[in-house]
């Protein structure tokens, strides 16, 4: 008789557990809980995480039940672990790469020079191409004790490191949406504050066009609220 096959949230949870949480998006979806969801639902294979390499592959097969597959090039080759570093005499402060980072390892203000957190850096490369002025490039991890070939996927990365990981990453996540919210809701006290007196905010003149004007944007921000 065949065991039943765990719930599909539970599986996907399984799987999360498994990822490198690099959150590099390498993989085809926007962050490692994505792909173990769709890993779950039997949506895409278990060989598109390049930072977990062959060994990951193989993590995923024992909690899946799948084959094991060689790592799918198209999504990118397992490699030695890489950590950004920002050119100072070039960085510009324009805050777009800490905008980018999942886990929250660039810091620096406006027109301020930033820098990386190396420890807190997962070597997902989405801080390169936002990047105006081309600073960033990577750099090579290096290992705690000197090797003759540096260990790659799996090998040059930690399942504390992962913990440490997905823990910024939802706490980044967090702060973004809230900060987020906070700037919609900004934006809709403004709006009410120019609707109740739309005559000072407008252009138009004709009492019955403001009117029809005042009907049109509060149906809008009423649909807003709904979404």
């Amino acid at each position: 008789m065949n065991a039943t096959p765990p719930p599909a949230d539970a599986l996907a949870a399984r799987i999360l557990d498994a990822l490198p949480q690099t959150q590099c998006t390498r993989c085809g979806y926007p962050d490692c809980a994505a792909y173990a969801q769709a890993i779950a639902a039997q949506q895409a294979p278990i060989n598109q995480c390049p930072p977990g390499g062959a060994q990951g592959i193989e993590r995923l097969s024992a909690i899946t039940g799948q084959a094991v597959l060689a790592l799918n090039p198209e999504f990118g080759l397992e490699g030695p672990r890489s950590v950004a570093f920002i050119d100072e005499d070039w960085c510009i402060g324009c805050t777009l790469c800490i905008d980018a980072c999942p886990t929250d390892a660039i810091y620096g203000t406006n027109k301020r020079m930033h820098s990386v957190i190396e420890e807190f850096c997962t070597g997902c490369e989405l801080c390169i191409p936002v990047c105006p002025v081309d600073c960033i490039l990577l750099e090579p991890a290096l290992p705690a004790e000197p090797v003759q070939t540096p260990p790659t996927g799996w090998g040059a990365w930690s399942q504390d490191l992962a913990q440490i990981a997905r823990k910024r990453y939802a706490t980044a996540q967090s702060r973004r949406a809230q900060s987020a919210q906070s700037k919609r809701a900004a934006k809709a006290e403004e709006a009410a504050d120019k609707l109740s007196d739309l005559a000072k905010h407008s252009r138009i003149t004709d009492p019955a066009e403001l009117e029809r004007k005042k009907e049109l944007i509060e149906a809008a921000m009423a649909r807003a609220r709904q979404r």
